[in-house]
């Protein structure tokens, strides 16, 4: 068993489309994959039509969150049930914030000189996907400005740089609630990732805990083994799921596919925890 529970594809700031997700998934013989894009469900039906037997679809998405003072957290949704308006209208709040937190972006670099307008950002977006910083970037490196996505971010999108603008996210406890309310399981994504920029301290996970989180993703490559280590207690005393995934980019990131799974017991806890069998299969 292969399960990899944390890719992105074009419909947010992967580079696969979801058919290619799948294909490429199911060719490096991953039997369970979960599509969890950023604050949007765009790319589930287009994954559904390509499944094939042999492997389950786990359909979700990562929820932009930030904490009461100003931490970035990202939180997968599971399992959810699509129909439900509330969590729905959470992720349409998340994604219009993020039109005028680029057009902010955008002002403060040309403000500094660097030439790019939000046309030729949206120019780098499928139909229907979820704008974000990685989309500037190709913008950037399209233009001839950058070599790389990695390069940009280093330079310029960093959460440190001067061009850097937050916006509008919920915080993980009003996630975790809505994405429970909608009948899913929330898992909190590679908290422990320092290299992203600020991270929440342990004792954040007391009330995270509280408001009904599911599982940790504990392996992950932005993690060292010493803080997957301190995930695992956390996890392991709470008798919270822990999954390991490899948050698949395509060509955005050098993640490869299942670089990071998790094991079937832990998957089977997971799923256990929603309110109906919602796993995708042919």
């Amino acid at each position: 068993m292969r399960i990899d529970l944390h890719t992105h594809s074009n419909f947010s700031d992967g580079t696969d489309r979801p058919s290619e997700l799948i294909n490429k998934a199911m060719s490096q013989g991953i039997t369970t994959l979960a599509l969890t894009d950023h604050d949007t469900i765009a790319g589930w039906d287009e994954a559904i039509q390509w499944l094939r037997p042999g492997m389950d679809l786990v359909l979700g998405s990562e929820i932009s969150c930030q904490t009461e003072d100003g931490i970035s957290v990202h939180m997968l949704g599971l399992l959810f049930d699509r129909a439900n308006a509330p969590l729905q209208e959470m992720l349409a709040q998340t994604r219009d914030n993020r039109l005028g937190r680029m057009e902010r972006i955008i002002a403060r670099m040309n403000g500094a000189g660097i030439e790019i307008t939000i046309e030729e950002v949206h120019a780098q977006l499928s139909e229907g996907a979820t704008l974000g910083r990685p989309h500037l970037a190709d913008a950037l490196v399209a233009k001839g400005l950058a070599k790389s996505r990695d390069e940009v971010f280093s330079d310029w999108l960093a959460n440190s740089s001067p061009f850097y603008v937050a916006h509008y996210s919920p915080t993980p406890e009003v996630a975790i609630g809505a994405i429970k309310d909608a009948g899913g399981v929330a898992v909190i994504a590679h908290p422990l990732a320092s290299l992203r920029g600020r991270i929440v301290s342990l004792e954040s996970f007391d009330s995270y805990i509280e408001a009904g989180l599911d599982g940790i993703e504990v392996k992950h490559r932005d993690q060292t083994p010493e803080q997957q280590q301190l995930l695992f207690d956390i996890a392991s005393k709470a008798d919270l799921a822990m999954t390991g995934s490899s948050d698949y980019h395509g060509n955005g990131k050098m993640n490869e596919l299942g670089e990071f799974t998790t094991d079937l017991a832990q998957w089977e806890m997971l799923e256990a925890r929603a309110n109906a069998r919602r796993i995708v299969r042919v």
